[in-house]
This record gives structure tokens, sequence and C-alpha cells, in this order.
């Protein structure tokens, strides 16, 4: 496990320094539209092409999913490296500083390792099955808030989802009326993190895929914290669905988000 957290941490690092090095520095020309709301620049390209080359140099044999690359989940190997090479590229190309680099390793169809790497603030947060979460370092845990009226709850606009707007906002308005306050920052890697390290109580999103979630929840697991579906089940990386936070906050979203999308929507 060591090695395998030490091969997710280069390859992060590396990647960050790509996309410091090429902050404020894209044209028009190094950024296209994968889908409306959805970006993909040259940086995103070349910190991918960064990870992968640094895994498949250790564990040429391993599966790998990654957010822009042709190779998707090859079958094979029981371990596969789940990768976002710059989630929040939206913020990343008009300079918002919430961004990050998220690499997970999964075993058997189980996350094993995780790896989230935050190039601006140099806040690395990482985790292995069953042997806690950290950041720079140091052991994280969850937060200790139980009373929703003090909690900070993070969240993300379904902008995959558009057809299920008029529910998320009857949600968001639900939750605000409960939470102490809500956060949308654009990067659900870093959010997840943040849930990790006690910044934050809780957060949910419709619609993430595998790269933007795969790490976090490990991490939020190892910090202490809880991380289902929208049934309550562990099904979120296949829906892409996610509620996670302490229990007593995951508890009080996981109510709100069954009293409106029970039935609606797959878990």
């Amino acid at each position: 496990m060591e090695q395998f957290l030490e091969t997710a941490v280069v390859a992060a690092q590396a990647a960050g320094q790509i996309i410091i090095e090429n902050l404020g520095k894209l044209s028009s020309d190094d950024i296209s539209q994968k889908q409306a709301s959805d970006f993909v620049t040259r940086t995103d390209k070349d910190s991918e092409a960064c990870i992968v080359n640094i895994i498949r140099q250790r564990y040429p044999y391993h599966r790998v999913l990654a957010e822009e690359s042709a190779e998707k989940d090859l079958p094979g190997n029981d371990y596969r490296w789940i990768i976002d090479p710059l989630d929040g590229t939206t913020n990343y190309i008009h300079q918002f500083p919430a961004f990050c680099v998220s690499i997970a390793l999964e075993f058997q169809g189980r996350i094993v390792a995780g790896v989230i790497f935050d190039p601006l603030r140099k806040e690395l947060f990482s985790a292995g099955k069953g042997s806690g979460a950290f950041l720079n370092g140091g052991p994280i845990e969850i937060s200790g808030v139980d009373d929703p009226a003090y909690s900070l709850v993070a969240t993300g606009f379904p902008f995959r989802k558009k057809d299920f707007i008029d529910a998320y906002m009857k949600l968001f308005k639900k939750i605000l009326f409960k939470a102490g306050d809500l956060r949308r920052a654009g990067s659900a890697a870093l959010d997840l993190a943040y849930v990790a390290a006690g910044r934050c109580e809780g957060f949910f999103e419709i619609g993430l895929y595998p790269w933007d979630i795969a790490a976090g929840s490990l991490i939020i697991e190892e910090a202490g914290g809880l991380v289902t579906d929208f049934g309550g089940g562990g099904e979120y990386i296949l829906t892409g669905n996610i509620v996670a936070g302490n229990r007593a906050i995951h508890a009080m979203l996981l109510n709100e988000v069954l009293g409106v999308f029970a039935g609606t929507i797959s878990k």
C-alpha cells in the first residue's frame, strides 16, 4: 500500500507542477468544450499524460480510467487507477483558486488508496484503506459539529444533469434552511477533501464521474466520515450521486435527499 500511495503522490505532485506552470497562460486555442459547461484544456491533457506515464512505468499491467483518455476501463488486471488530472477546470481557466489533482487506486472494485493534491496551497490529502487519512503527512479527521444549524455544507450544481435542476434547487433551499450555510466552490474532489479535514461538515451532488469522487470518498471514510449514494447505499461511484459527511450531518442531508429525490433518480 505504501508503494501505491507513493506512486500516487509522485504523480499528483508532478501533475500539479504542470498545472501551476500553465496557470494564466492558456490561449483560446488551448481550451475546448466537451459539452455545455464542461471544458477541457491543454493543461488537463498534459497533466493526465504525466500521471499515466508515471503509473505505467511502475505498474504497466494495471488498468487506467482517466477523464481525458481514450483508454476507458479496459478489462484485465484487478487494479484500476482512477484519475482526474485537473478537477475544477472551469475554475482553472478563470484563475479562480479552487482546483486539484485526484488519483485513486481501486482493487477488485474497492478503493484502497486515494490522493488529492491542491497545487496552489501545496496541500496533499491522502489515505490508504485501513490506515487513516492525512494532510501533508499529519492525521486528519472529520468535524465533530453535529448540529445542522452550525454546519457548513458543500455542493455542486448539476450542470451535467440539468433535467434535475428544479428538484436540486428545491433540495438546495431545504438544506439552506437547515444548515449554517452552503458553499459551491466548483471542485468536487476538493470539497470532499475539505469534509475529510473538518473544514465543512457535509457534501452532496448529482451526476458526478468516478474520477471526481473516488479518492475523496476513501479519504472521508478513513477520516471517520460516511459516504453513500442517494439511497443510503454504496453505489455512489457507479451512480455519481453522493452524500458525504460526519454521521449527524450525513443523516440530515440523506433525509432531505430522500424527501426530494425518492423514486425520481437512480441511487
